[in-house]
């Protein structure tokens, strides 16, 4: 296999959080602990979880949009958390970000025109820029005169579009996907996944998909990262996770969708308990308090995520793991 082109190593974002009304002491809200994550040229990598297991404060770390309290970001070679000025502008033009929302990722003052070309070479005459957001908008199959309207005279799947657009506006090599279907109706979501795999083969891009849909995940990924409560518990090609998932949590969230698998669960599997909080979460596996496969090392030790026997690409952070019985799927 090639070289990642993105290698994160230990990565952690903490929050500070007050501890009472009184502004009395400080704690700290750990969104992302400890993740170690590859995605590699051309690649679509899919990162999963639950709404606030902190997929996107891991996206926002990784293009240097918040500051990293621990770890290291290697993309390309280079060391993304001490990049300076003129390195960190290098990067930010090489990773782009497509936001979830397309109504409020848009400035509504500002015409198609002048949004797209925002990130564009300051030395671009008039005229360049001009040919150049045309271009871009019939590559996302948007219309020439789309450049001179404004966001509020499109639907949500066009104004997805114009933001693809003016993510490719600087010619990036690494694009982060943050939910770029969630908002839009059931109909609309087909076109732009087919749109972003089709810019995908064109223009030779790597994704990091980020989705709490595993049927999205199932049409768009190459590879699957499981994250919960801050940390990946389950990583590997995209088949493997969907047709032998191993963590507990992954099966309970593939068991919600039955289609997914060609085993099909027979039955959905229920989590009871609540998720530990990410202020103050147990220093042991943080899912055993809701797993229905939990043991005492479980309450005891904290899992690291190990390579599965016999399985390329395939590891999982848990001491239980195992598939489901046959008489569950």
């Amino acid at each position: 296999m090639a070289e990642p082109l993105l290698s994160v190593r230990g990565l952690t974002k903490r929050f500070p959080v007050k501890r009472d009304v009184l502004g009395r002491g400080t704690s700290f809200l750990s969104a992302v602990d400890g993740v170690d994550l590859d995605v590699y040229p051309g690649e679509t990598l899919a990162l999963v979880g639950e709404s606030g297991c902190g997929k996107s404060t891991l996206a926002r770390v990784i293009l240097r949009l918040l500051t990293a309290t621990g770890g290291s970001v290697t993309f390309d070679g280079r060391d993304v958390l001490a990049a300076r000025k003129d390195e960190l502008l290098a990067y930010r033009r090489q990773a782009q970000l497509v936001f979830q929302d397309p109504y409020g990722s848009l400035d509504p003052r500002m015409k198609v025109h002048a949004i797209v070309s925002e990130g564009m070479e300051r030395g671009l005459s008039r005229e360049q820029r001009r040919e150049r957001v045309v271009e871009l908008l019939d590559l996302v199959e948007m219309a020439p005169e789309t450049a001179d309207r404004y966001p509020h005279e499109f639907s949500g799947g066009q104004r997805q579009r114009i933001s693809i657009a003016r993510a490719l506006a600087v010619e990036p090599s690494f694009v982060v996907a943050d939910e770029p279907v969630s908002a839009l109706d059931v109909s609309v979501q087909s076109r732009v996944l087919n749109l972003l795999a089709d810019l995908q083969e064109r223009l030779s891009l790597t994704y990091l998909f980020i989705s709490h849909d595993m049927s999205v995940v199932r049409h768009v990924a190459d590879r699957v990262a499981v994250m919960y409560l801050g940390r990946v518990v389950e990583t590997g090609p995209a088949s493997e996770i969907f047709d032998n998932p191993l963590h507990p949590y992954t099966q309970a969230l593939l068991s919600s969708v039955p289609s997914l698998s060609r085993r099909r669960f027979s039955k959905r599997i229920v989590l009871e308990g609540d998720v530990p909080s990410a202020v103050d979460p147990p220093p042991t596996c943080r899912f055993a308090g809701r797993c229905f496969r939990a043991i005492d090392r479980c309450r005891a030790e904290d899992p690291a995520l190990e390579p599965v026997t016999g399985a390329t690409g395939h590891r999982v952070a848990c001491f239980n793991y195992e598939p489901l019985p046959a008489e569950t799927t």
